[in-house]
């Protein structure tokens, strides 16, 4: 299915990248930047937004590293 029709990306490519990365570096944030330039895109119009963030959530392998996980509930604390 074509997620960005201004850049012909499709579920299938945001999921390329999202593991790609992920195997690449198992520690790196993924957010929709990185796959367009994952992919050698760029966004346009930003119409295909939300339809890209639930793509991308289906994913397994979007995760937040361990070592992130938690940081605003430790800051608030401390704060």
């Amino acid at each position: 299915m074509i997620v960005c029709s201004c850049n012909s990306i499709s579920d299938r490519d945001i999921h390329a990248a999202i593991d790609w990365m992920r195997a690449s570096d198992p520690e790196t944030i993924i957010t929709p930047g990185k796959i367009y330039h994952a992919l050698g895109k760029k966004p346009d119009c930003g119409g295909c937004m939300s339809l890209f963030l639930s793509t991308m959530r289906e994913n397994d392998n979007l995760v937040v590293p361990a070592e992130l996980r938690g940081l605003k509930k430790h800051r608030m604390k401390r704060g």
